[in-house]
């Protein structure tokens, strides 16, 4: 226990991840590691802390792992059903935690072709993979030049940790 600890912290000092989970991911071929937060080269982000992973005619999206360590341990996700309309920076659905209730913003609007459904069973999934199973909309983007308008891998990070540095 106290080596674990005691790797943890140092771990931390070092801003290197000691979760086997997040570095387990296989899609990205690099990511970005602050403070425990993993940021995914590949994907499109908002400032209200959401991803989208565009892909042929569908886009994927879910909240950041910036935004479920924030939020702490996920006890609860509404979203919307499939046929659905979203409107880019508009709320779709919310997640409550043990801390807070939190709306989640579209970062780019469509139909609700898909939701992940596992996440009313295991909404924990957003805090141990909030980029792989714990993804919440799968949508047609009806305005796929929305994209260009969200931040990249590098400039979400930085953004992340000059909004840390100013709480």
């Amino acid at each position: 226990m106290a080596l674990r600890m005691w790797a943890s912290s140092t771990a931390n000092a070092l801003k290197l991840s000691t979760s086997a989970s997040r570095s387990a991911l296989a899609s990205p071929a690099f990511s970005l590691a602050r403070s425990f937060s993993t940021v995914l080269e590949g994907f499109k982000y908002a400032s209200s802390h959401e991803w989208v992973k565009h892909d042929g005619p569908v886009a994927t999206i879910g909240i950041t792992d910036h935004a479920q360590d924030h939020l702490g341990e996920v006890v609860f996700v509404e979203l919307p059903e499939e046929g659905k309309s979203v409107s880019q920076g508009n709320s779709f659905g919310a997640v409550e935690s043990v801390k807070a209730t939190s709306d989640i913003n579209s970062p780019i609007s469509g139909e609700v072709v898909e939701v992940n459904t596992k996440l009313s069973e295991s909404p924990g999934l957003i805090n141990s993979s909030p980029y792989e199973d714990g993804w919440m909309i799968k949508v047609k983007p009806s305005n796929p030049s929305e994209l260009e308008s969200l931040m990249g891998a590098k400039e979400y990070t930085k953004f992340c940790e000059e909004e840390d540095a100013s709480h």
